[in-house]
């Protein structure tokens, strides 16, 4: 004999109409705002006059070439003819543990493609062979004879980009960077097939978001901000603009989707004021080396300004990364039946909490990699460490790391919040199955006469 039975599971979580006109509201007017920002800030292609160090001598762009180096021998400083390119093969006369390390480069593209030209490397036996860390006064034979200090220190089949000097006897050559062309694309290639092959449409979805990003970025933000507009609005405009349209392609136009973009933009919000209020505090002035050169090129270009920005868009992705977990879980435990905001709300939050934890560890690390050769530098300066912790350089990186994390863990119950009044949490009801399994009349659906839009 039958009996009947029912089973709990839940159609598609019904969204409260108000919830989702407000919602959607607040999203478009910040879009509109975005594309008013970006039209009052698009670069005026203004001319700029290219740095000192990026200039050749007759004031256009240094002139590059590409070689690749094919011989290499220890000879003396004085090998006639280096640095100059010559049709006949080189000849280095070897001095064994000599001063400088002397490199034939085949060149392979430029005026003199098929040339060669012989660079020399002053080693540290060209400066007596000393080391300034007094407890290591002696170097071992292989530390004598490399290169020294912000040399390249050049390898046989090394392919190498070198900058071209005009002089009275022809065309003089020498070492301007590596050739990392083909190894950045090889890179790039094995990132993009370990994010699709895992992601699969999703992964797709996002590289083409990170590549939105980095236009924004090189076509919008830098330009704009030579242009001498406010860092900060730029920053602002290009990061929202950015999260548009990086969030619904990575994740697709959903209720979740908008819930975390409207957490992100107002987390976004709170943080460029907190950026305001650490470098105001704080006093940071952002006159590195780099910042410094910066400065003296471009005058109009406020250095305090680029700082802020600096902060705001360090705080892209933590914040991202959040907001889109917190409003996947909350959407998540509605669909498997959590009855009641506060419930749902509770159970999220103690997900975002394990987030939180987790991801200030990343977000501090991250910050602490990058100045980690200041660190290295300031540990043997005989100064404390509460001295060195508060220079200008390293306060910055601290500053930027509270902002970030502060504004992260503001972002999870704003967001969590967000989307558990866009979720309705209302049970359908059940639907009887009988054994003689005849098809039930279904009841009607709870979204009818609502809005239906997808999770």
């Amino acid at each position: 004999m039958g009996h009947p039975h029912s089973h709990g599971s839940t159609g598609p979580v019904p969204l409260s109409p108000w919830v989702a006109r407000a919602v959607v509201g607040v999203l478009v007017a910040a879009t509109v705002a975005v594309v008013i920002g970006v039209v009052m800030l698009w670069p005026q292609n203004r001319h700029h006059d290219i740095p000192l160090q990026f200039q050749s001598a007759t004031g256009g762009p240094a002139q590059l070439t590409t070689g690749t180096v094919t011989g290499q021998t220890q000879s003396d400083c004085r090998t006639p003819g280096a640095g100059q390119a010559t049709d006949t093969p080189p000849t280095i006369t070897p001095v064994p543990d000599g001063p400088c390390l002397s490199s034939i480069v085949s060149l392979t593209s430029g005026p003199d493609k098929g040339s060669s030209v012989v660079l020399q490397i002053p080693t540290h036996r060209a400066g007596g062979g000393l080391t300034p860390d007094s407890g290591s006064p002696e170097m071992s034979q292989q530390q004598l004879n490399s290169p020294q200090a912000n040399q390249p220190d050049l390898k046989m089949g090394n392919h190498i980009r070198l900058v071209i000097f005009p002089s009275p006897t022809g065309r003089n050559y020498a070492f301007y960077d590596f050739d990392r062309g083909a190894s950045t694309i090889w890179w790039i290639v094995a990132f993009a097939v370990a994010i699709i092959a895992v992601a699969a449409w999703r992964g797709v979805g996002s590289l083409l978001g990170l590549a939105f990003a980095f236009a924004a970025l090189i076509w919008f933000a830098l330009p704009s901000l030579l242009d001498g507009h406010s860092p900060v609005a730029v920053a602002l405009v290009a990061s929202a603009a950015i999260l548009i349209v990086v969030i619904f392609l990575a994740h697709g136009v959903s209720l979740r989707t908008s819930a975390a973009l409207l957490g992100t933009l107002v987390s976004l919000g709170v943080a460029t004021g907190l950026s305001q209020l650490a470098v105001t505090t704080m006093h940071l002035s952002g006159f590195s080396d780099d910042n410094s050169a910066l400065q003296a090129y471009q005058n109009g270009i406020s250095i305090k300004g680029i700082v802020l920005a600096g902060f705001i868009i360090g705080a892209l992705g933590v914040l991202n990364d959040v907001t889109v977990t917190q409003a996947s879980t909350v959407f998540e435990l509605a669909n498997m039946g959590s009855s009641g905001r506060w419930r749902t709300f509770g159970s999220a939050m103690r997900v975002g909490r394990d987030h939180i934890s987790s991801t200030v560890y990343t977000l501090m690390f991250a910050y602490a990699g990058a100045a980690l050769p200041l660190l290295m530098l300031y540990s043997v300066s005989g100064q404390s460490f509460s001295t060195s912790a508060t220079r200008d350089t390293i306060a910055i990186e601290i500053a930027r790391s509270c902002v970030g994390g502060i504004a992260l863990a503001l972002s999870v119950p704003l967001t969590t919040g967000i989307a558990t009044l866009l979720a309705d949490h209302r049970r359908p009801t059940p639907t009887p199955v009988h054994d003689d399994h005849r098809a039930a009349t279904p009841p009607p659906s709870p979204s009818r006469g609502r809005h239906s839009l997808p999770e």
